[in-house]
């Protein structure tokens, strides 16, 4: 009813949703296993000193219906008797209780695990609501636990009133029985009927913890839209990364832009390809690629250095060659160093001759670009005559 089924929520539960659902105090504990672990324990521990604890009662027995006149006759005696008794009790009892209460503990850690968690201390105004509180009646867990419950409390009842049947002769003999005798066989009698127990509280355990287990990961499906909105929020929206990346896209391009004017020749194929190259012997080692761009950006950066001046020469295998291989602020790739030395020194030419300081050099010659390095050598010649 107001349990949401894994009809709509078809997918387990992620790291992220289990590790904050830890975080909230949302662990799967058994309580049948505790419980067996407890009274397992406290039941080892009374077996073993059977003997003993047998001796002290009879003792601390004998002690109790020790008193004289004088004791009945004073109040306060009688309770300062009282007290000791109490006292003397409590030194066993005790050390027994925090026996089974610590076995209980490890037993709920063994199966959810140690956590920490301020959360499931805070108080949840919204739990004392009837209105919200009754649909989780009727949730599944709730159900299935109080079968369960119902279920372990027939068959101990059953259990524990078949022993008593068999063994009650054995209780009222105790009746005619001296009172240390009586002692040690009520106590023997009782542990084993206490074991018959133990047997279907630890056969209900078996079946509690991995139940727990698989009821704590069902209330924690998730449905696709859960999925979606849990990555988006561990990724980020694909809108605002796609958003990001094109702005880091511009912001690149802009500078890259920036620095073709201070190029000192752009290599083209002839409007496919555009490659700035620029060339300083005082600090770069090689040649290195300032811009580079296809199509529409190959013809911005033509335009933008036909403004700047800066030399555009069409060599159509050099560009895709640079194009496929060059990186922007890397320095060329040796193989093609040959190639661009040809293109540079041709320019430097060309500028000296356009200063009327020497003549007009030739016609750019063949230049030695490695079949392999350009992209389309399957398409076209391994080198090309510039235009």
């Amino acid at each position: 009813m107001a349990d949401q089924g894994t009809e709509d929520k078809p997918l387990p539960a992620s790291a992220r949703k289990i590790k904050k659902a830890r975080e909230d105090g949302n662990l799967p504990r058994s309580q049948d296993f505790g419980h067996f672990a407890a009274i397992a324990a406290g039941g080892s521990a009374l077996f073993v000193l059977a003997p003993q604890l047998a001796d002290w009662l009879k003792q601390l027995l004998a002690e109790a219906l020790r008193f004289d006149s004088a004791m009945v006759m004073q109040t306060s005696a009688m309770t300062e008797r009282l007290n000791e008794l109490v006292l003397k009790l409590l030194v066993v009892v005790l050390p027994l209780g925090i026996l089974m209460a610590s076995v209980a503990v490890a037993a709920s850690l063994a199966v959810g695990g140690w956590n920490f968690s301020i959360k499931a201390l805070q108080p949840k105004f919204s739990k004392f609501n009837p209105i919200t509180g009754l649909p989780r009646i009727f949730q599944k867990q709730q159900l299935i636990n109080a079968l369960k419950a119902c279920l372990l409390a027939v068959l101990l009842a059953t259990v524990g009133g078949f022993y008593l049947k068999l063994h009650v002769l054995d209780f009222a003999a105790m009746l005619g029985m001296a009172l240390p005798t009586a002692i040690g066989h009520m106590a023997s009698t009782i542990l084993y009927g206490l074991m018959f127990m133990l047997l279907v509280i630890a056969a209900f355990a078996l079946v509690d913890a991995p139940l727990q287990r698989w009821l704590h990961l069902s209330r924690l499906k998730m449905s696709h839209n859960e999925v979606k909105q849990e990555h988006k929020q561990a990724e980020g929206s694909q809108e605002i990364k796609s958003k990001i990346r094109q702005l880091m896209r511009e912001a690149s391009r802009k500078r890259m832009m920036a620095a073709v004017p201070g190029a000192d020749l752009v290599v083209m194929n002839p409007t496919h390809y555009a490659v700035a190259l620029k060339y300083d012997e005082a600090k770069m080692g090689a040649p290195r690629v300032v811009a580079k761009g296809a199509d529409l950006i190959a013809l911005a950066i033509r335009d933008l250095a036909k403004e700047s001046k800066v030399p555009v020469l069409q060599a159509p295998v050099l560009a895709r060659a640079l194009y496929a291989h060059g990186e922007l602020d890397r320095e060329i790739p040796a193989a093609l160093f040959g190639a661009v030395a040809q293109v540079l020194a041709y320019v430097y030419q060309l500028r000296a001759a356009m200063a009327g300081k020497a003549a007009m050099p030739p016609a750019l010659p063949t230049l030695d670009v490695p079949p392999e390095l350009d992209p389309h050598h399957d398409k076209t010649d391994a080198t090309e005559q510039p235009a």
